[in-house]
């Protein structure tokens, strides 16, 4: 474990709740995020994070500092997958995309604080139980076969542990009431359909950790490391979603990456088990050689992905479907504030 100066730890503490609350101020009022406020936002994000990749290397050492750069690569490509689900939760909810940002917000605070506690788990286990690394390289593997067999695990966002628990909890109305989670009807408090979204997004994240947590612990076993470095990740992961929003299809060879990444990181920890367990004598895959293969597999998947784009999905007279004539109309970016408003659009009818 490394001898982590407390400053350096508080240092990370004010940095996150400054960089939110900046964050949140930013976007007080709900609006559309386009592709050049996204993208900036993407640049402070991915800046803030290498600032303190270098003060991780001048404090910690090369190696350390190393580590956390590979770690936050890592669960930065692995997001990725996230990107997905937010489309479908955001599609299967029709939120309006001037509030999804407010949503995305509290996702990541939920997100800060459950992988903190996973991650810190399984760096006690991990600590205590070297053969517990066989068991993740397993899951790795696994998630490798469904990417390449295109068989992941469909999520049902209405469906979701998280979604049904919130509405035994707490009835949830059909209409949105602008931005907010909670209104009064009849004198009694009711949650708006966006605290639903709120909750599958945090189940979704739960689903995702169970990829994401082994797979940055092959990397570092330092608490320090392993959650600062998915921390700055999950920060930028709201940026990143809004600047890819309506792109994510044409990046299609990221799943085959994805799983290249995830089998490679199943092979280390197999060796760096093997090496603690069975022999010293069996190498362990450094952090400089994961760093390099990491980023070559995600620049290589990307420039595939836009070097070759997905053939055009054909007509629906080809596909044997019958034609609608005219494209169906785009609904409205954002609903007046008050639901009960003549242009609202309609509310989904959640099952």
């Amino acid at each position: 474990m490394l001898d982590v100066p407390f400053w350096l730890w508080a240092a990370f503490a004010v940095t996150v709740v400054v960089s939110l609350t900046v964050d949140l101020l930013a976007h007080r009022s709900a609006h559309v995020i386009g592709f050049k406020e996204a993208a900036a936002w993407s640049v402070l994000w991915v800046s803030l994070a290498l600032v303190f990749g270098a003060v991780v290397f001048l404090v910690l050492g090369s190696t350390a500092g190393t580590e956390y750069t590979t770690a936050w690569l890592l669960e930065k490509s692995l997001s990725v997958d996230n990107l997905f689900v937010f489309a479908v939760i955001f599609g299967y909810f029709k939120v309006p995309r001037a509030y999804q940002h407010r949503v995305l917000f509290f996702g990541v605070i939920g997100a800060l604080v459950f992988r903190g506690i996973f991650l810190s788990l399984g760096v006690a286990v991990v600590s205590r139980f070297t053969a517990v690394l066989f068991v993740f390289a397993a899951v790795l593997f696994y998630s490798t076969y469904k990417l390449l067999k295109d068989q992941e695990d469909t999520f049902d966002p209405g469906k979701s542990f998280a979604v049904r628990m919130l509405r035994k909890v707490i009835p949830v109305r059909d209409e949105y009431a602008g931005a907010k989670f909670f209104v009064k009807e009849a004198g009694k408090r009711v949650a708006t359909p966006l605290l639903a979204v709120v909750a599958a997004i945090e189940a979704a994240d739960l689903i995702f950790a169970v990829d994401s947590v082994p797979a940055v612990l092959a990397v570092s076993d330092d608490a320090f490391i392993v959650y600062t470095s998915n921390a700055f990740a999950i920060l930028g992961l709201r940026a990143l979603y809004f600047m890819l929003s309506g792109l994510l299809d044409r990046f299609h060879y990221l799943n085959t990456g994805l799983a290249v990444i995830l089998s490679f990181i199943g092979v280390k920890l197999i060796l760096q088990a093997s090496h603690k367990m069975i022999s010293p004598s069996i190498p362990e895959i450094p952090s400089p050689v994961s760093l390099g293969v990491i980023a070559t597999v995600l620049a290589a998947s990307v420039l595939f992905s836009l070097r070759r784009p997905p053939p055009a999905e054909p007509p629906p007279e080809a596909r044997g479907e019958p034609s609608t004539g005219s494209p169906a109309e785009e609904p409205p970016e954002a609903p007046p504030e008050s639901p009960s408003g003549p242009e609202e659009r309609e509310p989904k009818q959640f099952p």
